[in-house]
């Protein structure tokens, strides 16, 4: 701040002497610098104490300059809305940072592909007990979320002990995964899928659906034995009993046992096994059996190494690629009949149309695969749980 200047007439005045009663001191300012705010100061009267009183309004105004300084940060601007420090708004961005990558990581570690066929598949299972528009009640959206969250618990439980035993496969095989790229540690997967498969069963116990529960308890056993590296365990090692786990669970458990759980525990009916549940049972066999044998296709290099004698490592990943579309088309080709039989026009009408188009797509996709190329067949593999979700989207209209 430039120094204070005083007249040299009020500086030499002898102890005494008169003053003029109308001498002013004059304004004095503080040059704004660096972009500090300027404070000035009206001129005051030099009479005894007004020097020491100027002096003293100096001070509070400066102490009060600088208070307003720092409380700029969290000050009114001109559209009326307040803002936020500098460091507050980088903490800000940091904690949404760190919680969009934990959900990120969290995601990829679901393998989300599985929890979307999960939930598509229960729904639609559901809807085949659904015999009018008036079952579609409070009580039935109740006991259709109550298992839909236990089985993607379940879900979220099997998937994750799979990559938890199979880290230095996925090391090779999909480096991307939080376990194979050290994202998530051991322990922390090993919390994860504890804390899931003890939600999943103290959701299904909580409920009380006897056909809801024993779903839940054949996968958890079905989906241990699978990965676990136990002596007489690890069944994924044999292709036939690898396929022959994912078929009871896709194809057989959430078929039947999540239809009598509407059907018998929340609608209170007796148990009966309908022509389109005995459909979706037979035709999801087929697709579970393509999904078993197409997922090892691009895992093939992994699995080589590590002694896992898939179908893709026995026969090849070209055969063994075209056994999966042939299978799949041999399905569409059983619906295109089912919905020919169908009494019901519209039924039909939707069935026989709806696969027919599917059939078509998949041709067409698979006739433009590079085998050669592994992401070509991995981008492959999720066109085919693209269908699998589009047969789910199928099933509730075959009557």
């Amino acid at each position: 701040m430039d120094a204070l200047r005083l007249r040299p007439s009020l500086l030499s005045a002898r102890p005494g002497a008169a003053r003029p009663r109308d001498h002013f001191l004059p304004p004095f300012c503080s040059i704004q610098r660096n972009g500090e705010p300027r404070v000035c100061f009206s001129a005051q009267r030099t009479q005894g104490p007004s020097l020491y009183h100027c002096q003293k309004s100096f001070d509070w105004k400066s102490t009060y300059s600088r208070i307003s300084r720092q409380s700029t940060s969290t000050s009114i601007n001109a559209s009326g809305q307040p803002l936020q420090s500098e460091p507050e708004a980088h903490d800000s961005a940091s904690i949404w940072r760190a919680i969009s990558s934990s959900l990120d990581v969290f995601y990829r570690f679901s393998r989300p592909h599985t929890v979307i066929g999960t939930a598509l598949s229960i729904v639609s299972v559901s809807l085949l007990a659904v015999q009018s528009l008036s079952d579609i009640s409070p009580l039935f959206l109740t006991g259709l979320l109550e298992a839909v969250v236990a089985a993607l618990f379940m879900n979220i439980y099997i998937v994750g002990l799979n990559q938890l035993f199979d880290i230095e496969i996925d090391k090779v095989n999909k480096p991307t995964l939080p376990l194979a790229s050290g994202e998530y540690t051991p322990t922390t997967g090993i919390a994860i899928v504890s804390v899931f498969a003890a939600m999943s069963f103290g959701l299904g116990w909580a409920v009380g659906s006897q056909p809801l529960f024993w779903a839940l308890f054949i996968s958890f056993v079905l989906g241990t034995a699978y990965s676990i590296n136990l002596p007489y365990l690890r069944w994924k090692r044999s292709a036939v009993v690898a396929a022959l786990c994912i078929l009871a669970v896709r194809a057989v458990i959430v078929q039947l046992a999540f239809f009598l759980h509407i059907q018998t525990f929340v609608f209170r009916r007796p148990a009966v096994f309908t022509r389109p549940l005995m459909f979706a049972t037979g035709f999801m066999t087929f697709f579970s059996v393509v999904i078993a044998l197409f997922k090892d296709i691009p895992d093939i290099e992994g699995d080589r190494i590590f002694g896992i004698r898939s179908f893709s490592v026995r026969l090849g990943q070209k055969k063994v690629f075209w056994i999966c579309v042939g299978l799949l088309e041999m399905a569409y080709g059983v619906a295109i009949l089912m919905g020919a039989t169908s009494t019901s026009l519209w039924s039909k009408t939707a069935t026989i149309a709806g696969h027919s188009i599917l059939a078509a797509i998949l041709w067409s996709c698979a006739r433009s695969v590079d085998l050669t190329s592994k992401a070509a067949i991995t981008s492959f593999y999720m066109f085919i749980w693209k269908l699998f979700y589009a047969e789910y989207l199928l099933i509730p209209l075959v009557r």
